[in-house]
């Protein structure tokens, strides 16, 4: 067992028992799965298929391509063509990436919105610095936490007690 998802059951969850006062145990807010994201800005092969190696090495797992349902005339994309890629982590690799996140990330840069965050420069994983030259012009990675919290205050409850969330005013 991680020990993040130990300090989730010993000592977040009771937390979360004593500040909000539920009645049911499974009503507590809990993270549910991460999506790890990289759009791109056009088709152009040169531009996805790094991005999409580079989700691979990120989270150990296999990443899926995603497709554009419409077509755009305006960004020049047509319908099924490739638009980005991504990941859903879930159970042990999920907090596998939490723990590299909270001890080895977000110490640098990372900018939170709502309930994700954007990294502005991936290359701050190890595994993507061994091979500058291969991902030195991949977008923005986009990281998406889904937890089932009813409002925001139980979800900066949460973030907060994880160590993700810095200031009630981002969220």
């Amino acid at each position: 067992m991680n020990f993040i998802e130990n300090y989730y059951k010993n000592i977040i969850k009771y937390d979360l028992l004593n500040r909000f006062q539920y009645k049911n145990l499974k009503k507590l807010p809990q993270l549910k799965n991460i999506i790890l994201s990289f759009s791109c800005k056009n088709s152009n092969t040169n531009q996805i298929m790094p991005s999409l190696l580079a989700l691979e090495l990120i989270a150990s797992q296999k990443s899926l391509l995603t497709l554009s349902k419409n077509s755009n005339i305006s960004l020049k994309i047509r319908k099924g063509n490739p638009v980005g890629c991504k990941v859903v982590l879930k159970k042990k690799i999920m907090y596998n990436f939490l723990k590299n996140l909270i001890l080895n990330i977000l110490p640098n840069q990372v900018k939170f919105k709502k309930n994700s965050l954007i990294l502005k420069n991936s290359l701050v994983f190890s595994e993507l610095e061994q091979q500058y030259y291969l991902f030195k012009d991949i977008p923005k990675l986009n990281i998406s936490l889904v937890c089932n919290s009813i409002n925001s205050f139980e979800l900066f409850f949460l973030l907060n007690s994880l160590k993700l969330a810095g200031n009630k005013k981002s969220l």
